[in-house]
């Protein structure tokens, strides 16, 4: 029995699908490279824009041909784009070939709903409203033997406007430092050179169950014997405090990265945004990490086109991109999502927005072309190698403690290694480098 898992969207839904895998596994189905081969197929949905929304439905009826030719082969649809609204009964009525429909709550429960579909033939659809506690026995199957994803803690209290993780991921729920801590020491134990600990929201760790912050458990996570690194995504701003800083700056196996979205340099925008921050603050968080850890990588969000942005507050975003000069930069167009208040209010037209989302990506694409100059072009760096490059035969690629990643003729037998790269070329948002003997 052979299974094939699409994801779309984030880490988080990325490592669900890790979960999901693990379930069939221990059902004794094994991985396969195309829903064709496959036996039970899995599509792992996204909704937190509309482009992966809209991806996620055009796969979805892609596989109804299969199913035509193949009516024994079992469809299941889950993911953020099921649990929202009324969506998984529409689904249900779009795509009547779907076997099983389940949400981000119940993603535990998917062994239960494939074995009632296999062996009773009943079509399962079940949504769970609210999410229960945090849950850890659910076996997992990476997708990488370098680096595995740690969920530390489920669910987001920001309610930004724009966002819809909020209702369809639940409120926040850490879990136990035990079973952190255990999870974390058993991959290291098991050879796995990096761990990334997973959040909606990291940093706001423990503060509904009392006792640990965030920063004290990577720091004790960090005392863990063996040479790896620790990274951790996402963080929040206004969560961002002095003792992180000082963790990760003082523990060698954290790594000096950071990914801290900050979405627009507007405060005017940030108040309608929900953020809780103004720009000034945010630069303060960015004065002081490049104070303590002057090599940290900072990367960051933007969202372009919010509603009521105009050419001001566009600029007072360009102006911070200026300012901070992240080694890099996710960008997006503002993307409304029914359900959350900036839906209803007045949106900025599209062709400003593409207008806008392109200069803001020349912006940055010529300060990462700078900073490969600066800081990167001749010098020599530690990498962890996790994999063959996309393209190139021959071609191998490996991070930077800092996040960059560098691409150098390479085996096999360098995937999991840490390896000294100096850098001969660099591109615009690509860097090159030659192992150094």
């Amino acid at each position: 029995m052979r299974y094939h898992i699409i994801t779309f969207g984030c880490q988080m839904n990325v490592h669900d699908s890790e979960k999901i895998a693990g379930m069939l596994t221990e059902l004794g189905y094994e991985k396969c490279d195309s829903a064709e081969q496959a036996d039970v197929i899995v599509i792992n949905t996204c909704c937190i824009r509309e482009t992966a929304e809209s991806k996620a439905i055009s796969k979805i009826g892609s596989l109804k041909q299969i199913k035509d030719k193949h009516p024994e082969k079992i469809v299941a649809v889950c993911g953020c784009m099921t649990q929202a609204g009324d969506n998984s009964q529409k689904l249900s009525e779009r795509f009547p070939f779907i076997d099983i429909i389940f949400g981000t709550h119940n993603i535990h429960h998917f062994k239960d709903y494939l074995l009632e579909r296999r062996e009773l033939g009943k079509k399962v659809v079940e949504i769970w409203e609210r999410e229960e506690g945090a849950i850890d026995d659910v076996p997992v199957l990476t997708g990488n033997s370098v680096s595995a994803f740690v969920n530390i803690i489920y669910g987001c209290n920001n309610f930004c406007t724009y966002c819809i993780v909020p209702y369809v991921r639940g409120r926040e729920r850490s879990r136990p430092f035990e079973a952190i801590y255990s999870e974390v020491k058993k991959l290291i134990e098991g050879d796995y050179k990096e761990v990334v600990l997973l959040g909606q929201n990291v940093n706001s760790y423990g503060n509904d169950i009392g006792g640990m912050k965030f920063y004290q458990l990577l720091d004790k996570l960090s005392k863990i014997e063996g040479k790896y690194r620790l990274r951790f995504m996402t963080s929040h701003p206004k969560d961002f405090d002095d003792n992180l800083i000082r963790v990760i700056r003082d523990n060698e196996r954290v790594c000096n990265s950071i990914h801290l979205p900050v979405q627009s340099g507007s405060d005017r925008i940030l108040k309608a945004m929900n953020r809780n921050y103004t720009a000034a603050d945010y630069l303060k968080i960015i004065e002081k990490i490049y104070k303590h850890i002057p090599d940290c990588g900072i990367t960051s969000d933007f969202m372009v086109g919010f509603p009521g942005e105009t050419d001001e507050d566009f600029k007072a975003t360009l102006d911070l991109v200026k300012k901070v000069r992240y080694n890099g930069c996710y960008m997006f167009v503002y993307s409304r999502r029914k359900g959350t208040p900036a839906a209803e209010w007045e949106q900025v037209p599209d062709e400003v927005k593409k207008q806008r989302i392109v200069e803001l990506i020349s912006l940055q694409n010529q300060i990462t072309k700078e900073i490969n100059r600066e800081k990167y072009l001749g010098n020599t760096f530690e990498i962890l190698v996790d994999g063959k490059h996309d393209k190139r035969e021959g071609l191998y690629c490996g991070k930077t403690e800092c996040g960059r990643l560098i691409n150098f003729e390479g085996d096999e037998s360098h995937i999991g290694q840490f390896l000294n790269v100096k850098v001969t070329k660099s591109a615009t948002s690509a860097l090159f480098g030659e192992i150094c003997a």
